[in-house]
């Protein structure tokens, strides 16, 4: 067992355990039986196995942070099912206690799967539970009170075909802009895999405020449909409770993978005033388009980098395809986000 101060020394903690304390080091790290784990518990893991470019954690800054073997980390036990990455559970850790983790923000679990095209995840071995006051700590318990709040605000959506389809960069370039329109701006994740790097951006580039999931007390939004829509409340009640004029929201990887983005969308559906579909590829948009009844108003990502495919994807949707990453894109950018917000104020 480690306890008090001597904890916190011992441990580097990642950015799933940003809504905690555990930065006083009063807690103490007990293994506990496999019968008594569950989605969403801090957890302690030594690093093993032979390092590589994915050997970082972000730390609950967003830093990035090499890892040594033998360095210990405390994350959260959780769920990831990326199309393009990994994919894993912490229900699948056997017990010999190797996992991995599934991102560097200290979602953990056993991978199931793994794409050729990346390095090794880091391997870990458990070496408990997280406890304070002699009780093993999860995220729900760090969940923050919030008053009740009714959300009535105009959003800008960020939807994607896939995941890495250019979401947090096409919401980083909006948020600017709104910001320099003199609007105060929240902006948010609301589904996805924990990464508190993509939604810092959204700060950096001028919101007034950020929100994600690992607020609400999940590390990852893979979670049955009732405790999503419980933690879609909360995230609502968050950024209705920062009064902000506009909300511009990520819903992470895309609405047709596991992340509960399809509840997202449906909770969100009467407010939505803009929608920035970002598809790796002009034909992937029309499915997307038609599977959730969406009409995008924009469609950006890397479909979009250059010429041939802007003309594509303008000819098969007959959607304006903008590259957010070129300031010759930017004053079509604002006048469709005027008209927007000011056909949805019109509506309501």
């Amino acid at each position: 067992m480690i306890t008090g101060k001597d904890a916190h020394d011992r441990y580097f903690l990642t950015s799933v355990t940003r809504i905690t304390d555990f930065r006083n080091g009063e807690f103490e790290v007990t293994p506990i039986e496999r019968s008594g784990w569950s989605r969403g518990d801090y957890v302690a893991a030594r690093v093993v196995g032979k390092p590589g470019s994915l050997y970082k954690i972000e730390i609950p800054n967003g830093r990035l942070v090499d890892m040594m073997v033998g360095d210990r980390i405390i994350g959260a036990f959780g769920r990831r099912a990326g199309t393009m990455e990994a994919v894993g559970d912490w229900k699948a850790i056997g017990k010999d206690g190797r996992l991995e983790a599934l991102t560097g923000a200290g979602l953990l679990g056993k991978a199931t799967s793994v794409s050729m095209m990346i390095p090794r995840l880091m391997s870990l071995e458990y070496e408990g539970h997280v406890h304070v006051d002699g009780a093993p700590r999860c995220m729900d318990d760090y969940i923050a009170p919030v008053t009740t709040s009714k959300f009535n605000v105009p959003v800008i959506l960020m939807v994607g075909t896939s995941m890495s389809a250019g979401k947090t960069t096409a919401g980083r370039v909006i948020v600017h802009e709104l910001k320099n329109q003199g609007l105060r701006v929240v902006g948010a994740k609301l589904t996805g895999a924990g990464r508190f790097r993509d939604i810092m951006s959204y700060s950096d580039a001028g919101a007034a405020a950020i929100v994600d999931f690992v607020d609400a007390g999940l590390p990852s939004t893979i979670v049955p449909e009732e405790r999503f829509r419980e933690a879609m409340n909360y995230m609502l009640c968050r950024m209705a409770a920062e009064k902000p004029e506009v909300v511009v929201v990520e819903a992470g990887a895309s609405p047709l993978e596991p992340y509960n983005g399809d509840l997202c969308i449906r909770a969100l559906r009467k407010h939505i005033a803009f929608v920035a579909l970002c598809a790796w590829d002009p034909y992937s948009v029309v499915g997307v388009r038609e599977a959730f009844r969406l009409q995008p108003d924009i469609v950006t990502g890397p479909t979009t980098n250059t010429t041939a495919g802007i003309t594509l994807a303008e000819k098969l949707t007959g959607i304006p395809a903008l590259n957010l990453m070129n300031p010759e894109s930017l004053p079509q950018l604002r006048q469709l986000l005027d008209a927007a917000l000011r056909k949805h104020r019109d509506r309501t």
